[in-house]
């Protein structure tokens, strides 16, 4: 691994005085360049500069450009997963199969754009002897907005990080990027970083339409989101931290779109038959996503809503029983540790709350939380609806189905909601679905949410908090759309519209 512990500003590895250092779960810590704002400035004017070439550039040139990124991921893939455990502390498995999904989703995108179908193309031919009033010649396309900041997610050091999702949409898209990488995971967005340097070198594209600062302040990502330059801002992680973010995008004298992942707490209803008849199933499926990957996924399945009764105390004690049977362990950085720690206590101390298994360990390890609660007392706390990011569930027993509707409309928004259902649970099924699709971007069946899908029909977003805009995805193709706004064209020339108009 060749690191250099510096930025990549405008197709230069930059330094700063200020520096900090990695904070790996395991291996040795390293020393990188702190971000300053006058390494925003720097990169926003250079990726200005490259939209005059870029966001005019063919799909086909994009396309290119996509797909040589994925190769040079592949071509560091060892070194990427070396490092990526190393400062997560996530197993080699999923961090091969992170990068597979991280080069797979820009293979799609390079797919989809030389497709041309996202253009929205539309024409209204001019009708000139149209009476009373003629019509003009009307063209309409989707076109790419400028340069976008990025900000690197904690718990995907891949795929919602450097060349993440985000990314990959804006350069699909023909914007510029200019990425703030996370400081959980600086060698691991160094690596990338230099892939996609080698790729636009190998493509001759403008060294402006790529930039990387890494760690910095606070001021840091101010400066990023306000920076006059910058036309969108793509984010994920916490609610407090994301919430800030989006009030400075929209005090700008020119405010600018926050697409904003935030939280969700996942619901999932179990209905009464499917609860009947494969309680312990449900059960150990439920265990299984709440301590996948120690449960720091957005679509981490956090709460269970049943009706009270035989069947739901069944439920519980399987699940009980499942979550035991899990071994200690470690999370992505010593924050996010004492913040689920923190999270689990004020579940545990909220009145009405049991506590069937609290987490046991300290520093950067954790076991799971398993609470149980009663509709009444969901319903007259909010603080048992916020997100606890970790291996923690929540069994929310309702005294019927009247109660179950109470709490779906009670919910806030959501990433995904989940009916467990049998066939003969269909008719309640019916009255949910109506409620719960205002709730969230995706609703599931029979399933858990923790696997999402990259691909034309996947919607990864949902009314806030779980995002700041309620009609975008930032997962999938139709995330590309986030950076793009249509323009209709008025009697101009043929000559010199463009291509994809003539």
């Amino acid at each position: 691994m060749m690191l250099t512990g510096k930025h990549y500003l405008a197709g230069h590895w930059v330094s700063g005085d200020t520096r900090f250092m990695s904070a790996p779960a395991f291996g040795p810590a390293r020393e990188f360049s702190a971000g300053t704002p006058a390494m925003v400035d720097t990169a926003a004017q250079a990726a200005e500069a490259a939209f005059e070439s870029y966001g005019y550039s063919s799909r086909a040139e994009r396309a290119a450009l996509l797909r040589r990124i994925t190769d040079e991921i592949d071509a560091r893939g060892d070194a990427i997963t070396e490092i990526g455990c190393q400062e997560t502390g996530l197993p080699q498995a999923r961090l091969i199969g992170e990068r597979g999904r991280t080069v797979g989703q820009l293979r799609l995108f390079a797919q989809h754009i030389e497709s041309g179908d996202y253009l929205d193309r539309k024409y209204d031919a001019a009708l000139p002897d149209r009476a009373p009033l003629p019509r003009p010649d009307l063209r309409l396309m989707q076109r790419p907005i400028g340069p976008v900041a990025v900000f690197g997610a904690s718990n995907f050091p891949l795929a919602f990080s450097v060349a993440g999702g985000d990314t990959a949409a804006a350069l699909a898209a023909g914007c510029p990027v200019v990425v703030k990488g996370h400081e959980a995971h600086p060698g691991t967005g160094e690596l990338v970083a230099q892939a996609i340097e080698a790729a636009c070198k190998a493509c001759d594209v403008h060294p402006g339409v790529f930039s990387l600062i890494q760690g910095g302040s606070r001021d840091l990502g101010q400066a990023l989101v306000q920076h006059p330059l910058i036309r969108a801002v793509g984010f994920t992680g916490s609610l407090g931290g994301g919430r800030a973010l989006f009030d400075l995008c929209a005090q700008r004298p020119e405010p600018i779109p926050f697409f904003g992942e935030l939280g969700s707490v996942n619901p999932m209803f179990l209905l009464p038959q499917a609860l009947s008849a494969r309680a312990s199933a449900l059960a150990s499926g439920w265990a299984g996503a709440l301590t996948m990957g120690a449960g720091q996924f957005c679509t981490n399945p956090g709460l269970a809503i049943v009706i009270a009764g035989p069947d739901a105390d069944a439920f519980v004690a399987e699940a009980r029983q499942a979550l035991a049977a899990v071994a200690t362990q470690t999370m992505l950085t010593d924050g996010i540790a004492e913040a689920y720690r923190s999270g689990a206590r004020r579940l545990q101390q909220a009145d009405g709350v049991q506590d069937l298994m609290s987490t046991q360990c300290s520093l950067r390890e954790a076991t799971p939380s398993l609470y149980e609660t009663t509709g009444t007392a969901w319903l007259a706390n909010e603080v048992l609806g916020e997100e606890v990011f970790g291996p923690v569930g929540l069994v929310v027993k309702v005294a019927d189905f009247n109660q179950m509707l109470t709490v779906a409309r009670a919910l806030q928004g959501q990433l995904t909601c989940t009916l467990q259902l049998d066939s003969a649970d269909r008719a309640q099924a019916q009255r949910l679905l109506p409620i719960l699709e205002r709730k969230a971007g995706r609703v599931l069946a029979n399933g858990f949410p923790t696997g999402v899908e990259v691909s034309d029909t996947m919607v990864h977003g949902g009314p806030y908090p779980a995002s700041t805009n309620f009609g975008a995805t930032s997962v999938g193709t139709l995330s590309i759309r986030r950076f793009l706004r249509p323009v209709c064209y008025q009697n101009i020339p043929l000559d010199i519209l463009p291509a994809d108009l003539r």
